[in-house]
């Protein structure tokens, strides 16, 4: 059984880092950039597409990697002390990249975000 969740893990991993890296789509500077605003029309209402609380979930799954406090210490157990930070850390990525496709995606259809810079009409010289 934990096999078979630690496969799905892994894939879901997988898509999550093909999604973010793939040609002509976001590139992490837009999904970084894109999380405040992300926040932003949670909490106002106007995103519907995610909640707040799994924002604050993954909030709380980056700042549980961070932390110095860990529920398996990797002074005590090595390797598998990292494997829970490695878990979370994958959750809290893979989470974020789905989200961020689909709040960027929306914001496009509603014809918000982030604008390319306007260019300046002019002729060619030859």
């Amino acid at each position: 059984m934990a096999k078979a969740r630690t496969l799905a893990y892994v894939g879901a991993l997988g898509r999550a880092v093909r999604l973010a890296t793939r040609p002509g789509g976001p590139s992490l500077g837009d999904r970084a950039a894109a999380v405040p605003r992300l926040v932003k029309a949670v909490r106002a209402g106007e995103y519907t597409g995610t909640s707040v609380g799994r924002l604050a979930l993954v909030a709380a799954g980056a700042a549980y990697v961070v932390s110095p406090v860990d529920l398996l210490p990797e002074g005590v157990l090595g390797v598998l002390g990292l494997a829970d930070d490695a878990m979370v850390l994958g959750w809290v990525a893979t989470t974020l990249v789905e989200e961020t496709e689909k709040f960027l995606a929306w914001e496009r259809e509603q014809g918000r975000g982030p604008h390319p810079a306007d260019t300046v009409p002019s002729d060619v010289v030859g």
